[in-house]
C-alpha cells in the first residue's frame, strides 16, 4: 500500500513537474545487487563464517545429546552425587548451546550484523554508482523499484523548505 501511494505520488510530481523537464529514471537495486561480481565474493565470505557458527552448534548439540543419553542409560546406576553432577552439566551445557543460539542467530545477532558488514560496503558502492551515472545522464531523480525509495535527486528540485515555511507562515 506504501508503495502504490509513493507510485502515486511520483506520478504526480513527475506530471507537474514535466512541463519543467524533470527527467526520472529507475534501477532495481536487487538485480544490480545480485548481478554485481563483488556480491558473489561478499556472499561466499559470508557462507565460509555461517558454516563456522553451523558447525559450533552442531558440536554443542551433539555434546549435549552425549551427556543425555549418559544420564538416560546410567539414570539407575547412578548415585544421586553423581546424577546431580550429569544433571547440572547437561543444564550447563544447554544453556551454553541456548546462549550460542541467542548471541549468534537472535534478533540483534552476530549473523546479522556480519550480513550487514559484508553488503554495506556493496549498496555503498551501487549508491555511488547511481549517483554518478544520474549525473552524467543528466537525471533530476533515480527511483529504486526494488524498494519503492528514492536514490537520487538534484538538490535544486527539493521542496521540503518552502513547503515548511509554507506551513509555519500560517
Amino acid at each position: 500500500m506504501r508503495k502504490l501511494f509513493f507510485c502515486l505520488l511520483l506520478f504526480g510530481i513527475a506530471t507537474v513537474f514535466a512541463e519543467d523537464g524533470l527527467r526520472i529514471a529507475h534501477v532495481d537495486s536487487k538485480i544490480i545487487f545480485e548481478g554485481y561480481k563483488g556480491t558473489k565474493n561478499a556472499q561466499s565470505e559470508f557462507d565460509r563464517q555461517v558454516a563456522k557458527w553451523e558447525q559450533q552448534a552442531n558440536l554443542l548439540q551433539k555434546e549435549l545429546a552425549a551427556i543425555k543419553e549418559r544420564l538416560d542409560k546410567q539414570m539407575l546406576m547412578l548415585s544421586d552425587e553423581k546424577k546431580r553432577e550429569l544433571e547440572a552439566e547437561y543444564a550447563k551445557k544447554e544453556t551454553e548451546l541456548k546462549d550460542f543460539i541467542s548471541r549468534v542467530y537472535g534478533r540483534s545477532g552476530e549473523l546479522l550484523s556480519e550480513n550487514e558488514k559484508v553488503s554495506a560496503p556493496i549498496i555503498q558502492l551501487i549508491r555511488k554508482a547511481v549517483n554518478e551515472i544520474a549525473l552524467q545522464e543528466g537525471y533530476d531523480m533515480v527511483v529504486d523499484r526494488a524498494t519503492g525509495s528514492v536514490l537520487f535527486w538534484k538538490n535544486e528540485n527539493d521542496l521540503t523548505q518552502k513547503v515548511l515555511d509554507y506551513l509555519n507562515s500560517r
